[in-house]
């Protein structure tokens, strides 16, 4: 039996909001990746707090997302 079912090319929607948190979530776990892993840990404990939120409340994960990082880059010994 054949599938002619194409490929899965990710979603189907075009939002830009979500789009541009979706891209600065995943810059911000790049950025914490290369941390000793206690801080690392706890700060991807908060950046999926803020995914989670973006499930409810993509305006408010957005503006959370911002403060957490101006914070992470301000902080001398972690951004």
């Amino acid at each position: 039996m054949k599938d002619d079912t194409p490929p899965w090319t990710g979603p189907q929607w075009d939002d830009p909001e979500l789009t541009s948190l979706a891209l600065k979530l995943r810059d911000a776990h790049r950025a914490v990746a290369p941390l000793p892993p206690e801080e690392r840990q706890r700060l991807i404990r908060h950046l999926l707090a803020i995914t989670d939120l973006a499930k409810r409340d993509s305006a408010l994960a957005a503006r959370r997302l911002e403060t957490f990082l101006a914070d992470f880059q301000e902080t001398p010994d972690v951004g």
